[in-house]
């Protein structure tokens, strides 16, 4: 998407605060943020809020904080409701040339007001779109349609080319519900002598059941994912990808990669669908990049006040790919037997067909065995070496290490009996083992 190399790039996002930002919002936000960068340009954002009904300043806001998060600032902010004058001056003047008119417009209640059409030339128009060629469009059909309800209140097609006109915007990276608005807004482009820009229209993300991604489609809000506790990298990561078709298979994408990889023709002309499992995936990528510490802080932060012992961080660690699953592990009680006594049920400590008098006697030779390792040498690797001396002497494993399992952790499904056993701690375990017996 070439431009000419005297003109500085502008591109801009302007979402309507009409909800919360979702990951469209972060799309459409990024797309515009990656290009004006690799071409030492500018990237504006503008608050396209007249709608005095659905849009509201802490939706404004938390677009701002959410796009924030995720590390994409705009160069400079507009709001369209303080911008009302200079509109009033274009529709003035367009009245004034011919371009635009007063009409009596009678709504379905039947009531007639005044609202001001845009005079259609009714032509041919020819446009080029980076990622889909040109597109001819006869703007007949369209007849001469309203934009503004009145001087002081003008709509969408017209503020959108004065903002772009006078902002300087070169290039307009916007979805693909955007197309169908191109022709009329190169009309008002030529009736206010306004510089034609450069136009790439993108496909929408799709929700699992092909609907398009929407705020009222129930899309989650940035803000949910960052309560989930995904890291911002990885939403950027999974968001570009579903827009965007790197030139090899590498998935791992950070602004800075982007900066450097990423191109605009390489821009999908379908919809991608929003695949949770992929980004879970991609998230735990990220989180294994931390450090150890940022690592457990992290965990323990989510853990209740009881359960704060760095001893269970590596058991956790294992089996989240975003820090919100450790208070779903909480919640579901997973970590449950390291705070209270289990309650066994008998018939479960029993190993397949392995008769209750071996099981117990397996479980006092674990005794003993534990018994001699000294408090200090309580630890996982210790646990694990001593049990499996007994355990690779039986004829199955399975008949020392399910009932010792089980016996501490009272759960059908929980970690190895080597972990719970070092961070239970010596006393505890023995205790727990005993109550088996």
């Amino acid at each position: 998407m070439g431009h000419q190399d005297n003109e500085k790039v502008v591109t801009r996002f302007a979402p309507s605060p009409t909800g919360l930002p979702h990951l469209g919002t972060a799309m459409y936000a990024l797309l515009n943020y990656l290009y004006a960068h690799q071409n030492n340009g500018k990237v504006l954002m503008r608050s396209e809020n007249t709608d005095p009904v659905r849009s509201k300043p802490e939706y404004e806001k938390a677009i701002i904080e959410g796009l924030a998060w995720l590390g994409i600032k705009a160069d400079k902010f507009y709001r369209q409701t303080d911008r009302l004058e200079i509109y009033k001056k274009y529709i003035t003047k367009m009245i004034a040339d011919g371009t635009a008119y007063i009409s009596l417009d009678t709504n379905e209640k039947g009531e007639t007001r005044d609202v001001v059409r845009f005079k259609n030339p009714n032509k041919v128009i020819t446009f080029h779109d980076s990622s889909r060629g040109d597109i001819s469009v006869d703007t007949t059909d369209l007849k001469d349609f309203i934009i503004a309800r009145d001087i002081n209140s003008p709509l969408y097609h017209l503020t959108v080319v004065v903002d772009d006109h006078e902002t300087g915007v070169t290039h307009i990276i916007r979805g693909e519900d955007g197309l169908a608005n191109t022709p009329r807004q190169i009309l008002i482009q030529e009736a206010i002598g306004a510089k034609r820009p450069i136009y790439a229209h993108y496909p929408f993300i799709l929700l699992p059941n092909h609907i398009k991604m929407g705020k009222r489609n129930g899309a989650k809000s940035i803000q949910e994912y960052q309560q989930l506790g995904y890291l911002p990298e990885a939403i950027v990561n999974f968001t570009i990808l579903l827009a965007w078709h790197p030139k090899d298979d590498r998935e791992l994408f950070t602004i800075p990669d982007l900066l450097k990889e990423f191109e605009l023709e390489r821009i999908g002309k379908s919809g991608a669908i929003l695949d949770e499992k992929k980004l879970n995936w991609l998230n735990r990528e990220y989180i294994k990049k931390l450090s150890k510490e940022e690592i457990e802080k992290n965990i323990l932060a989510r853990l209740p006040k009881k359960m704060q012992n760095v001893k269970l961080v590596p058991l956790i660690f294992e089996r989240i790919s975003k820090w919100g699953d450790v208070n779903e592990m909480v919640m579901a009680g997973e970590l449950d037997f390291f705070l209270k006594v289990p309650v066994v049920d008998k018939q479960k400590l029993i190993y397949k067909k392995t008769p209750p008098e071996k099981i117990k006697n397996n479980l006092e030779l674990t005794i003993k065995a534990l018994g001699n390792l000294a408090e200090n040498n309580f630890t996982t690797e210790d646990v694990k070496n001593t049990l499996m001396l007994i355990a690779n002497n039986l004829e199955s494993r399975g008949e020392l290490l399910h009932p010792v399992r089980y016996a501490l952790s009272g759960r059908d499904q929980s970690p190895d009996p080597f972990i719970i056993a070092s961070i239970l701690g010596k006393d505890e375990t023995i205790t727990r083992l005993q109550k088996a017996i």
